[in-house]
């Protein structure tokens, strides 16, 4: 007995340490929000909050209010679903609320990156240089020219040799703004290594052609990636795919190109003044592309759709870009000039960026999360207040909680291109919800320190694609009745939602 019990004992402090990590002990405390932690031991309601997000986020609002915590795979999360209140949650000090730790883990399971210090003011930084304001110019001349190279370089052919072209509408739209932004960013094949202008831009559609393929097969991984349950083979082509962009995007490999983009320049060479190794580098390039161009290409999609599937929204965008054009002082021709397509112009859309705010509205589902550093209190807009502990989580899912809220987007499951639009033509940001206004009433970009940096050029990406897709191009879907295509559960949290199947279109060169 002498030699069982310490051995008893030694299996007993285990067990009850088991149960602990498993979180069968937690209790709400006083002042704390519900407590839900589920059936399953450390796992929680994580299955169905994987499978559907909305519709589980929906059943626990209505189970148990605005505030809520969830066990979900191991940590404690509380959720914030009163659009009034998120200035608690948006404004709260990093100290007490924190973005980059939980943005350091993912980055590094997903692209292998190991964060330093300082990246993420650096990414700010940089964005604030090229991504915005003045230096956003370059961009989207860079931005134009590169569309233009993939979308018309066959304008020239004769009239009888421009057939109609078939194609999914959703691979059409995000192959082109995806090869456009990446070619903007990273540069393009020099013309003296290929011998010519004409030979470079040839390899140049090529290449990113090829590394498209290979992107969208890493895309389609990323869900699974992210939650770190990929089964073993899929575990080994997401390696196969990290290794081959590492090497792509290898810094030595792109200061061979020509025009690389300011942002890209400056953070590499940031991050190499900063003591961070090459490789890793290497790595932090391949997190770039992901964050600038994994959301803009089925945006680009979804906006194209609902413009096609709504034909008082196509005809008002359509004779604002040709107002634009003319106001501009050009004009499309046979034979003739391709359109400089400026950012000064792109300034003079209200029509086209209400659509592409609806668009988002509808389509853009990302999950918002912190981590607690400190015990902390949540003060709602209506006087309450709520105990959050220190090691948990929270988030913001304003997809649920805002784009989709009757009261402040009334019919919010229908696309309406005016939406976001005055009477007058201005921009609207008057929206209410019991008789208050909220302040944030679109959030497709995150908010507070999360908030996406490339905004800007994101949105001017899905300008340029469709301003110049109405200028040069007639364009139909192949089955007119087609119906919207669901949207792909698995991607809630990730930005812009993805469709479950493509819909056929097809397409000619008007000139």
């Amino acid at each position: 007995m002498g030699v069982l019990l310490p051995i008893l004992l030694t299996l007993l402090a285990a067990l009850m340490g088991g149960l602990y990590l498993l979180g069968v002990f937690r209790q709400r405390r006083p002042g704390e929000p519900p407590l839900d932690k589920g059936l399953i031991p450390w796992l929680g309601h994580v299955l169905e909050f994987r499978r559907d997000t909305l519709k589980f986020l929906e059943r626990m609002k209505q189970q148990h209010g605005d505030v809520f915590t969830v066990q979900l795979g191991g940590f404690y999360f509380t959720f914030l679903q009163d659009p009034l209140s998120f200035g608690a949650f948006v404004k709260e000090s990093r100290e007490k609320l924190d973005f980059t730790k939980f943005a350091r883990h993912l980055v590094r399971r997903v692209f292998g990156y190991v964060a330093i210090d300082g990246d993420h003011q650096l990414l700010q930084t940089f964005s604030n240089k090229h991504l915005k304001g003045d230096g956003l110019e370059i961009m989207t001349q860079a931005m134009t020219t590169n569309l233009q190279n993939l979308m018309l370089h066959n304008i020239d052919s004769p009239a009888d040799q421009r057939p109609w072209v078939e194609d999914g509408l959703f691979m059409y739209s995000y192959n082109i703004v995806f090869r456009a932004g990446y070619l903007s960013l990273y540069g393009n094949v020099s013309h003296k290594s290929e011998g010519g202008e004409e030979k470079a831009k040839k390899r140049d559609r090529a290449e990113s052609d090829a590394l498209f393929s290979e992107f969208r097969k890493y895309d389609q991984l990323f869900p699974n990636l992210a939650y770190g349950v990929l089964p073993p083979r899929q575990k080994m082509e997401a390696e196969r795919l990290k290794s081959l962009f590492w090497d792509s995007l290898a810094v030595q490999k792109v200061k061979t190109r020509d025009n690389i983009g300011g942002w890209v320049w400056d953070v590499q060479q940031a991050l190499g003044e900063n003591g961070v190794e090459e490789s890793m580098v290497d790595r932090y390039m391949f997190v770039l592309l992901w964050a600038s161009q994994g959301n803009t290409g089925p945006s680009s999609f979804w906006l194209l759709l609902f413009l096609m599937k709504h034909p008082e929204a196509m005809t008002a965008v359509r004779k604002e870009v040709d107002k634009v054009l003319k106001e501009s002082g050009q004009e499309v021709q046979h034979d003739g000039p391709l359109i400089n397509l400026t950012r000064q112009m792109l300034m003079k859309t209200p029509i086209l960026d209400s659509a592409v705010e609806e668009t988002l509205r509808l389509t853009a589902a990302p999950l918002l999360t912190r981590a607690v550093l400190q015990d902390l209190t949540l003060k709602m807009a209506d006087g309450r207040e709520y105990l959050i502990r220190k090691g948990d989580r929270m988030s913001v899912f304003p997809y649920s909680a805002v784009h989709l809220d009757s009261e402040i987007h009334p019919d919010p499951h229908s696309f309406k291109y005016d939406r976001f639009l005055n009477p007058d033509g201005s921009k609207r940001t008057d929206f209410y919800k019991g008789g208050k206004r909220v302040k944030y009433y679109s959030m497709p970009w995150g908010a507070g320190v999360s908030m996406c940096p490339g905004r800007f050029f994101a949105t001017n990406e899905l300008k340029q694609f469709v301003f110049l897709m109405l200028v040069y191009f007639e364009f139909e879907l192949k089955n007119p009745e087609e119906e919207i295509p669901e949207i792909d559960f698995k991607r809630y949290g990730f930005g812009t939602m993805q469709p479950v199947r493509d819909v056929q279109f097809r397409y000619r060169l008007k000139y």
